[in-house]
């Protein structure tokens, strides 16, 4: 059962840190209307948060190789 947990555990963690990392990378929002080109970024929060608990979720994966 513990190395399910783990195996788990290191899935999401990954997982959350990847998906954290590729919305923090690219743009929300991009118009391309001839010259004019805007791009949008909003709030990276939600980003950083899933940065955190997929460090967290890695941390607590290794943590069960300890026991």
């Amino acid at each position: 059962m513990n190395n399910v947990l783990k195996f788990v555990l290191l899935i999401i963690g990954i997982g959350l840190v990847g998906y954290g990392v590729y919305n923090l990378i690219t743009p929300e929002f991009a118009i391309d209307a001839g010259p004019l080109q805007v791009e949008a970024h909003g709030d990276n929060t939600q980003s950083y948060a899933m940065i955190v608990f997929g460090i967290l979720s890695l941390v607590g994966g290794l943590a069960f190789r300890k026991r």
